[in-house]
């Protein structure tokens, strides 16, 4: 596998550390999670969970986020726990965290401590704001981060509220930002051999990917606002299916309407008050009611079909089932099937690229604590007798 050779030490918890170092997992890196004994990476109480029952090996987050990964527990507060983790330290090519700012250090973990115990360690923190400025310390959630970006001033109906995209969409982008970082200072230890501390931000993360506005700020002075569908190309938007919802995103740089109006078959739309698409924003909601009539007779996927025989760019909306049916993630092998001892056969995605090389990982998350016998003593040598007293002491 492409990383097989590579160690990292996975300090995180929830949901932005955790994907960052999936995705080393799933390339073949072998990650040691660390874990608060007893309790376990708080994601292990994140639903859902089997019949809506809460159990610290079956929450289908923690599941997804950990696979192929191995559990350690180790308390970093106390000294024993502490030295242990140095010794991983030493053994490791990457340690990431996601604790607030400041926590590492207060623990005794900060960067300049590690260096000196492995100089060529790469330590990425991901945190909300950053390691720096005045809202490193502040306390924010996903939907907080969306609207500080300036993604939620732009997204929704004109005239109406902002709205949030679904999800944790900030914090896995914030992880792929944390393993892009993550792998561009290794390939520079790799030149150099020195380490880095990569520091990121959940937040700069998304005001990244918010060029437009900025942009028409920075050319005209206007603030950019919220504009829904739009009008530019219409129709455009969703439409009622039979079983669903379609949506058409039809391009300008073509005479699109000429198949769109092929395509449908409606005599309605072939009114020369509909052939310009000032004419149709004009008159957009009589075509509306006219194409809904021709939507409602037939099921998304036929729309879907037909709309791609004629060139419009178009999709449809899948709910769970159907993304798990869905013919292209299929024959793209997406799904990985592991079979897990507490939760039982789990079909999870897997790696969002295919690598010509790379055989995916396919293991399944551990249980809490699974290999701290493989670590602890494969790796640092402690004995079994060590091992049982560490774990009476509540060390480990």
């Amino acid at each position: 596998m492409l990383l097989d050779d590579l160690k990292v030490l996975d300090l995180t918890h929830y949901v932005a550390g955790p994907y960052c170092t999936k995705l080393f997992a799933d390339l073949g890196a072998e990650v040691w999670k660390i874990e608060p004994p007893g309790r376990g990476d708080p994601c292990r109480g994140v639903g859902p969970f089997p019949g809506d029952q809460s159990h610290q090996e079956r929450s289908g987050l923690f599941l997804y986020l950990n696979t192929g990964k191995k559990s350690v527990t180790l308390d970093l507060r106390s000294d024993q726990g502490k030295d242990l983790l140095f010794g991983l330290v030493r053994e490791a090519d990457v340690l990431v965290e996601s604790f607030k700012p400041g926590v590492m250090g207060r623990l005794g973990l900060d960067y300049e401590t590690l260096k000196g115990l492995n100089p060529g360690l790469v330590m990425t923190s991901i945190s909300s704001f950053g390691q720096l400025g005045p809202y490193r310390d502040y306390e924010v959630t996903e939907i907080g981060l969306h609207a500080l970006s300036g993604l939620m001033h732009v997204a929704g109906e004109p005239g109406r509220e902002p709205l949030k995209k679904g999800g944790n969409f900030a914090q896995y982008h914030g992880s792929l930002n944390g393993f892009v970082a993550t792998m561009s200072a290794l390939f520079y230890r790799n030149m150099t051999g020195e380490g880095q501390h990569v520091d990121v931000s959940i937040a700069e993360s998304f005001v990244a990917i918010n060029g437009r506005p900025l942009k028409i700020y920075a050319y005209t002075g206007e603030i950019a606002s919220r504009e829904g569908m739009g009008t530019r190309a219409w129709p455009s938007g969703y439409y009622l299916c039979q079983d669903g919802y379609a949506a058409f995103s039809p391009s300008q740089g073509r005479d699109w309407w000429t198949d769109f109006v092929e395509m449908v078959d409606m005599p309605e739309l072939r009114d020369e008050r509909f052939t310009t698409r000032e004419g149709r924003a004009e008159n957009a909601e009589e075509m509306d009611a006219y194409l809904s009539v021709w939507m409602l007779e037939h099921t998304k996927e036929e729309v879907y079909r037909l709309a791609q025989q004629h060139r419009i760019p178009t999709g449809y909306l899948c709910d769970a089932q159907g993304l798990l049916d869905s013919p292209q993630l299929q024959a793209r092998g997406f799904y990985t099937e592991v079979d897990h001892p507490e939760a039982g056969g789990q079909m999870l995605p897997g790696l969002p690229f295919k690598v010509s090389s790379h055989q995916e990982n396919g293991s399944r998350a551990p249980v809490l604590g699974e290999h701290n016998e493989d670590i602890l003593c494969g790796i640092l040598g402690l004995s079994k007798a060590d091992l049982g007293a560490l774990k009476n002491t509540g060390s480990v």
